[in-house]
Formats: structure tokens, sequence, C-alpha cells
């Protein structure tokens, strides 16, 4: 899944800050999902961030070619 968030988020020309002011979440927390395969985020945020990326969570986890809204 982080690596479908870095991809949007890159086509996009947002930089994790960016990403991260326009989701109301951390870049902290953007950063974390997009390196670590393993880390725990809770559905809230994944709404937050696919909603800001244009997408569904569904999207980011289940399909292996995610597009921008």
């Amino acid at each position: 899944m982080g690596y479908k968030i870095k991809k949007l988020r890159e086509e996009a020309r947002l930089t994790q800050e960016q990403l991260a002011e326009k989701a109301g979440v951390s870049r902290v927390t953007i950063a974390l999902l997009e390196s670590k395969e393993d880390h725990v985020s809770t559905t809230r945020t994944l709404v937050k961030i696919a909603g800001a990326l244009g997408t569904t969570v569904d999207a980011l986890f289940f399909t292996d070619s995610v597009q921008c809204g």
C-alpha cells in the first residue's frame, strides 16, 4: 500500500508535507506509510489520505493499477 500512496503523491506532484496538510495528518505518518511495509494506521487516516489523493482506500489496498481521481 505504501508504494501506491507514494506513486499517487508523486503523480500529483505533491511533497509529503503537502499531502499531509491536504489530508490533515502529519508528514511523519505519510513518511512511515510510504517507507515501512508493516506500519499500522487507522482506517480514518487512510480515508483522509485516499481522499486527498482522489482515490479510495479499496484502491490503495486491492488494485494493482491505482489512478488519481
